[in-house]
């Protein structure tokens, strides 16, 4: 099979001719259609994420459909159309998994970063953690949810019933789970890049009640902020934006260093807290909510061999929407 590969963090991917991954038991073959490019993607090839499988073959949001099914797995048939994430595998018996907080396994394995992914024609998942996917969504579209939506939707989980929720970087998450909050009655406040007008308009056609530059003070107190930037400096103005009680969440796997601020910004029982990786209930909870909202996702599509073109746009700022390798166009 053709597939983009990772040889060394900091380099260009190259496309091979590899062999299909092997199936086994409780898995799934699946015949990619769509792989998603995420900023995770980025952390990994840009080598700010350590420890990565080498050779890698990146991405984990992908949409295929079942070629064949490994021994014991339940649930699914061959021609199903699935959707492969980020959470690849748990040990099921730590006391995170038993306490459902499989997202903090200690031996947790990651599609497209310690398991191969999905920038190939072929990939495996655990059948435990595919999903089915909504109809409603044909295979481009879908390819964002996995990701950007899920790891998303726990941020928002994350911020509770918060009525005044400020989003901190208007990229693919934002605009996803935007719509789910405005879905909500939520009030949005969207922050972007100073001077980024274009940025701003967008939100405020998505529904956003106020909008402006990351520097700016919204115009009332937030009752929680998420941050989907990977930039530490946004925490302590997040705080500073947050009425008492408020919260920020900071949605990323990989962040900048946060500068120290006044112990006065943290007082008043706000809070700061991570979201590291996602549990099968966000993801079962989330496209089941999406196709109801309806969430609707921009995309830029790429064929496989031009990840590189797609993951460098990314990384300058270029894309219009997420970018979705389309590997087969005739599934």
């Amino acid at each position: 099979m053709r597939a983009m590969i990772l040889e060394k963090p900091r380099q260009p991917l190259q496309l091979r001719e590899v062999a299909a991954p092997r199936l086994g038991a409780g898995q799934l073959l699946v015949r990619v259609a769509t792989c998603a490019v995420c900023r995770t993607d980025l952390h990994v090839v840009d080598g700010e994420l350590p420890d990565p499988k080498l050779p890698l073959i990146p991405g984990h949001q992908i949409v295929g459909r079942i070629e064949q099914i490994g021994e014991g797995v339940e649930g699914f048939s061959a021609g199903d159309r699935v959707g492969i994430p980020w959470l690849g595998w748990t040990d099921g018996e730590c006391v995170y998994c038993r306490s459902n907080r499989e997202n903090l396994c200690d031996r947790a394995r990651f599609t497209g970063y310690t398991i191969d992914g999905g920038y190939a024609e072929f990939s495996v998942g655990d059948a435990r953690f595919c999903f089915h996917l909504p109809e409603r969504y044909n295979d481009v579209e879908a390819a964002p949810l996995l990701c950007a939506g899920l790891l998303g939707y726990r941020s928002l989980r994350k911020a509770g019933d918060a009525r005044r929720l400020g989003i901190y970087g208007f990229g693919n998450a934002a605009h996803l789970i935007g719509q789910i909050a405005l879905y909500q009655g939520r009030e949005l406040f969207v922050f972007t890049r100073p001077g980024d007008k274009a940025g701003q308009e967008s939100a405020r056609r998505l529904g956003a009640v106020w909008a402006g530059g990351s520097d700016e003070m919204p115009p009332e107190k937030l009752d929680a902020a998420i941050i989907f930037a990977p930039v530490g400096a946004l925490v302590p103005a997040a705080l500073r934006a947050l009425a008492k009680g408020g919260i920020v969440v900071c949605g990323g796997i990989h962040m900048s260093d946060i500068p120290s601020f006044p112990y006065a910004d943290l007082w008043g029982e706000r809070v700061i807290c991570s979201v590291a990786n996602l549990t099968r209930r966000d993801g079962e909870e989330f496209l089941e909510i999406a196709p109801r909202v309806p969430v609707k996702t921009q995309t830029e599509t790429f064929p496989l061999a031009e990840a590189n073109t797609a993951l460098e746009k990314f990384r300058s700022g270029q894309l219009k929407g997420t970018a979705v390798l389309v590997v087969n166009t005739n599934l």
